[in-house]
């Protein structure tokens, strides 16, 4: 996801514009790491971006007996296990990768699964007050497994297979034992549910 300055560049007569060439003139970086970039703008109002990547994607997947597939890793800046559907960053492997090609690429690396049918839902924010990026939600259908999953390079993650109609009283179970849930996960499960 481009960020304003990016975003107002792009558009013609930009310099000519006072609204937009403020925020292209204005915005600065304070500070960037290795995979972020803490950015202010003209306003004063600091948000995170990505140094790599144009976004992330996530996807809400069960296989065809019913069961959803969950992913579970160690989250530094919350200090625990995060439980979420399989997610990831698009095009951090190779510029350019269409955000299908992410979304299968992901599924695999995290849950060890290939799907039949990568099917786009929506893009939303991450968390628009904190950070630019955004995230395409897919619906992976036609499940196969074909390897363990957990991750590449220093991932470590968890792959979980939870029984749809038990999934509520597994994530109360996995919150009582200390781990979060990412709130995105019930909007995947809307999906999952719907879906039939």
């Amino acid at each position: 996801m481009p960020s304003v300055v990016q975003y107002a560049k792009t558009c013609e007569g930009w310099k000519e514009n006072k609204l937009l060439s403020y925020f292209v003139l204005m915005d600065r970086v304070l500070g960037e790491g290795r995979f972020l970039k803490l950015v202010r703008t003209a306003q004063g109002w600091e948000y995170a971006e990505r140094t790599r990547g144009t976004g992330a994607v996530m996807m809400f997947a069960a296989t065809e007996d019913g069961r959803v597939v969950l992913v579970e890793e160690f989250r530094p800046p919350v200090g625990c296990s995060c439980i979420c559907f399989p997610a990831g960053l698009k095009g951090d492997v190779e510029v350019g990768e269409a955000a299908a090609d992410s979304a299968r690429r992901e599924l695999l690396e995290e849950a060890g699964y290939e799907a039949e049918e990568m099917r786009f839902l929506f893009t939303g924010p991450s968390s628009p007050g904190m950070t630019s990026e955004t995230v395409d939600f897919f619906l992976a259908q036609g499940l196969r497994k074909v390897s363990a999953g957990g991750g590449v390079e220093n991932e470590r993650i968890t792959v979980h297979e939870v029984p749809l109609d038990g999934v509520d009283a597994w994530l109360e179970a996995r919150m009582q034992a200390g781990a979060m849930v990412d709130p995105r996960v019930y909007t995947g499960l809307y999906f999952l549910s719907e879906r039939g």
